[in-house]
C-alpha cells in the first residue's frame, strides 16, 4: 500500500527521493506514525514534501491511495478564468429544468474528460461547453439540475460535484509571502568568503594531512569562512502602497530578522527615489541619496520595493513630487539610473498584480531595473538575479 503513494506522488510530479522515502520507512518502524492514518498523513507530509508549493498534490496522492479516491481530471488555468467572470446567468422555470436531462455521476466525469480536452475558448449561455450561464452541465452559474461546478463559489444549489474541491488549503508558488518564507528566499543571497587571521581549525585538511604523515597529527589553520553578503532595502510607503503594507512588512521584518547578512540598510521612499531617502517616514527623518551612493559600496544587493505605480511627472520631471512642500531638482529617473549604474546588484520588488504593469511609469522603471513580483515564485527569481551581476 505505502509504496502505491509513492508513485502516485512521482505521477503527479511531486519530487520525492528515494532517500527521503527510507526515512520515512524508518520512521515507520520506530512506530512515529502511532497507527494512526491522521498521524502517518502528517509524517508523511513532513518528510516527503519540502515546500507547501506540493501539499495540494501531496493530498490528492493521499486520498486516492488511502481513500480510493479518483485523481481529478486536469483543469486547465485558462478555463478557469472563463468562468471567474460568470455571464449572462440564467434562470429557468420549474417546468423548463425537468425537461433537462438527469446525468448519471459517472457519466458527468466522463463527459467531463472529454470536454476538457477539446474545448479551445470560452463559452457563455450554451449547452454543451464548459461555460458560465445557459444549460450545460459543466462550468459556473449554469441551470443545469445536474451538473458539475467548476471553481468559484456556489449559489444556484444544483451542483451533484464541485470540480478541485480539497479538504487541506490549496498552497501555490504564486501567492504573496509570509515572513517564513521570505527568509528562506533571503537566506539564498548567503555568499561566504575567507577573513581574518588564520586562527580556525580546518578540520577536514587537519584530517588529511595528519593521513598523509603516516597518522602523526598536523593541525592546519584557515581563515574564518563569513558571510560577506551586504543588503541595502528601499521600500515605497504610504499612498498607493497603502494597500501592500502589510506584505512589505512581511519583508521587512523578514529581512532584519535575518543573521546571514553582513550588513542590512533599510530606507524609505515615496512614489520614487528622490534627493533623500527615510530612515524615519513619520518624523521626516531623511538621508541624502547622494550621500547613500557615495559611501555604501558597489556590492551592496539592492532590493527596491514598490508599485511603481504614479504619475508620469513624477517620474520624469523635476519638481514633480507629489508632496507640495517637497521640491526635487532632478527627475526621479535619474535617480533611479543613478542608483543602478552604482550598484552592481539591484532588483525591485512589485506587490501589484503582473497584469497591471501596463501602467507607463511601471514599463519605464521596468526597463531601469528588473522587475519580480512580491510572491514566492518572483522573490526565487529576484533572488537568482541578485546573483548576477548586470
Amino acid at each position: 500500500m505505502f509504496i502505491d503513494l509513492f508513485y502516485t506522488l512521482k505521477s503527479l510530479k511531486v519530487p520525492v527521493s528515494i532517500t527521503e522515502w527510507m526515512t520515512l520507512m524508518q520512521a515507520l518502524d520506530e512506530g512515529y506514525a502511532k497507527s494512526s492514518l491522521t498521524a502517518f498523513y502528517y509524517l508523511a507530509r513532513a518528510i516527503l514534501i519540502k515546500s507547501e508549493a506540493f501539499y495540494d498534490q501531496y493530498d490528492q496522492a493521499f486520498a486516492h491511495v488511502f481513500k480510493d479516491a479518483e485523481l481529478p481530471a486536469d483543469i486547465r488555468q485558462e478555463i478557469l478564468d472563463w468562468l471567474a467572470d460568470p455571464q449572462n446567468r440564467l434562470e429557468l422555470p420549474p417546468e423548463e429544468l425537468e425537461r433537462l436531462q438527469k446525468l448519471d455521476l459517472e457519466d458527468l466525469r466522463r463527459e467531463l474528460e472529454k470536454r476538457l480536452a477539446e474545448q479551445k475558448e470560452r463559452h457563455d449561455g450554451g449547452s454543451r461547453w464548459i461555460g458560465t450561464g445557459g444549460t450545460s452541465p459543466f462550468g459556473h452559474s449554469g441551470a443545469h439540475p445536474s451538473g458539475i461546478r467548476i471553481g468559484g463559489p456556489g449559489g444556484g444549489g444544483m451542483a451533484v460535484q464541485v470540480a478541485a474541491e480539497r479538504r487541506f488549503r490549496n498552497y501555490r508558488t504564486d501567492v504573496t509571502l509570509d515572513v517564513r518564507q521570505i527568509k528562506l528566499a533571503l537566506k539564498k543571497l548567503r555568499q561566504f568568503a575567507k577573513e581574518g587571521p588564520e586562527d580556525w581549525l580546518d578540520l577536514d585538511e587537519t584530517i588529511d594531512q595528519t593521513c598523509r604523515n603516516a597518522g602523526e597529527i598536523e593541525l592546519v589553520f584557515t581563515r574564518e569562512r563569513k558571510n560577506t553578503v551586504k543588503v541595502l532595502l528601499l521600500m515605497d510607503s504610504g499612498g498607493s502602497m497603502n494597500p501592500y503594507a502589510r506584505l512589505v512588512d512581511r519583508l521587512f521584518s523578514a529581512a532584519h530578522q535575518m543573521t546571514h547578512f553582513r550588513d542590512l540598510k533599510a530606507y524609505y521612499f515615496h512614489n520614487c527615489v528622490y534627493q533623500d531617502v527615510y530612515q524615519d517616514m513619520y518624523n521626516s527623518v531623511s538621508l541624502p541619496t547622494g550621500g547613500l551612493l557615495h559611501n555604501l559600496s558597489q556590492d551592496y544587493k539592492v532590493i527596491l520595493v514598490g508599485d511603481a505605480f504614479m504619475s508620469p511627472s513624477e517620474l520624469l520631471s523635476a519638481g514633480g513630487a507629489i508632496d507640495y512642500y517637497y521640491h526635487n531638482d532632478t527627475p526621479g529617473l535619474d535617480w533611479l539610473e543613478r542608483i543602478a549604474d552604482h550598484f552592481r546588484y539591484c532588483v525591485w520588488l512589485n506587490p501589484m498584480p503582473e497584469r497591471a504593469w501596463m501602467h507607463p511609469t511601471i514599463s519605464t522603471i521596468s526597463k531601469v531595473f528588473p522587475m519580480f513580483p512580491l510572491t514566492l515564485d518572483g522573490l526565487d527569481d529576484a533572488i537568482k538575479a541578485l546573483m548576477v551581476r548586470h
